[in-house]
């Protein structure tokens, strides 16, 4: 049995919270592969869905079924064909396609109904919609490939998928479309989860995938995740890179991701099925688990203003506590709010620090620095170190100075060096508290 202590609970219930609330009433897409369901997932998946849907988030679900129709045709000695990164849908293959997303879909409903027993979000209960709400057209014949009943989303039906989420509903996507004469057309799942999205406005398109997400490096299978990529360096990637035929190529869904934020969705992502949580993990931790693309970075480095305060207080006030940092009161940070800089991620403040000049000594002092524990080690106290420099030399200043009993190996190596109290200015010294015996460390900017 897996024991959650009060002591680890709490920290990160309150780190989940912000979250929580930023999302609640908000819009999510979820592209679900087929080889999710395919690799025994869907129950775990559907408990996390509805952990998002008990929170409020309002939810609409594409399912995906390559491997299921694969599996169709195999049976019936029927060869599977792509082309351009589509499948060519002959009727042999639609028939396939329709017997797969029958039971993909009777699967699915399967694993949101009774309440989810013996489950986490057991008594949560999940109201499944599903229709025609896809209107397609076909794909025809592209560089002599005729793609038959293939096809691709003329439109959607918004406004009925908005007005069943809105009542509470999660609205469940198959990859089909039919045109105004009823023919139908097989989809794909991230043309249609896309089209979705845009349509809807969402503030989420979520891509559960075979792949891990945008490796740094593409040619090196263990480099690291990029977590988040601007809209604008997202496409000079794809730009670079060969069309995507098969899922696993970088291209794939990379190119979908882009296309929803160009549509006007906030955010897309790229998340690995085969991480169990991973799609609770992207949504409600600091940097996620995929590859995040957005139309520019969330993260931000700034000047802070009056509606910063609340955040500064709340980051500063358990470094207060423990010593670290010098108590400062609510009034003096209001008061003195302009000398802040701040690090912001989707609008939660994660570091702070405070510049104080003395320009008749033509110096600074760098005070309250401080990195969340939830994001230290990740370069964002040098980030702002950078910043505070920048903004002291745009002042005229020669130098800026750190008072610290805990930190002094930090600014060392970053270019501070010790010095005795009393080359404080007038005004500072006067302030010194002798008592606390705090280091004087002193950077000299060129």
């Amino acid at each position: 049995m897996n024991l959650v202590f009060p002591h680890t609970f709490v920290p990160l219930f309150r780190a989940v919270a912000p979250h929580i609330h930023a999302y609640h009433g908000k819009t999510f897409v979820v592209g679900m592969a087929g080889e999710l369901i395919a690799a025994g997932k869907l129950n775990a998946f559907a408990q996390d869905l509805a952990i998002l849907h008990a929170m409020g988030i309002k939810l609409v679900l594409v399912h995906g079924f390559r491997p299921q129709v694969n599996e169709q045709l195999q049976a019936k000695g029927h060869p599977s064909r792509f082309s351009h990164g589509k499948r060519i849908t002959d009727a042999v293959a639609l028939d396939c396609a329709q017997e797969a997303a029958g039971q993909l879909r009777f699967e699915i409903e399967a694993a949101f109904s009774q309440g989810l027993p013996n489950t986490p979000m057991a008594n949560a209960t999940v109201r499944v919609v599903s229709g025609n709400f896809l209107t397609a057209r076909p794909v025809g014949i592209v560089d002599g490939v005729d793609f038959m009943h293939s096809g691709v989303v003329r439109k959607v039906d918004a406004i009925t998928i908005r007005r069943a989420i809105d009542i509470g509903a999660l609205v469940l996507l198959s990859p089909f479309g039919f045109s105004p004469t009823g023919e139908a057309f097989n989809l794909t799942m991230e043309e249609v989860a896309t089209s979705t999205a845009v349509a809807l406005q969402a503030d989420k398109l979520l891509f559960m995938t075979e792949t891990a997400g945008i490796r740094e490096d593409l040619h090196d299978p263990e480099s690291a995740i990029d977590t988040e990529l601007a809209l604008a360096d997202a496409r000079r990637l794809l730009a670079g890179l060969p069309d995507a035929t098969l899922p696993t190529d970088p291209a794939f869904y990379l190119q979908y991701c882009v296309k929803a934020c160009e549509g006007g969705v906030e955010r897309s992502h790229i998340l690995p099925f085969s991480v169990d949580g991973a799609l609770l993990m992207e949504v409600f931790t600091h940097d996620g688990i995929g590859t995040m693309v957005v139309d520019e970075k969330l993260e931000s480095l700034r000047e802070a203003g009056p509606d910063d305060v609340a955040g500064i207080v709340q980051l500063i006030e358990p470094f207060e506590r423990d010593g670290t940092l010098v108590k400062r009161s609510r009034t003096e940070i209001e008061r003195d709010v302009s000398c802040y800089s701040i690090i912001e991620h989707d609008g939660v403040i994660f570091g702070c620090a405070a510049l104080y000049p003395y320009p008749e000594a033509r110096t600074a002092e760098m005070a309250a620095l401080t990195i969340s524990p939830q994001v230290q080690s990740q370069g964002d106290g040098e980030r702002i170190l950078k910043h505070i420099e920048h903004r002291a030399k745009g002042m005229g200043l020669e130098s800026i100075f750190v008072l610290t009993t805990r930190t002094m190996h930090w600014f060392i190596k970053r270019g501070f060096q010790q010095v005795d109290p009393n080359w404080l200015p007038d005004a500072r010294k006067r302030k010194y508290n002798w008592d606390r015996r705090s280091l004087v460390l002193v950077k000299r900017l060129s």
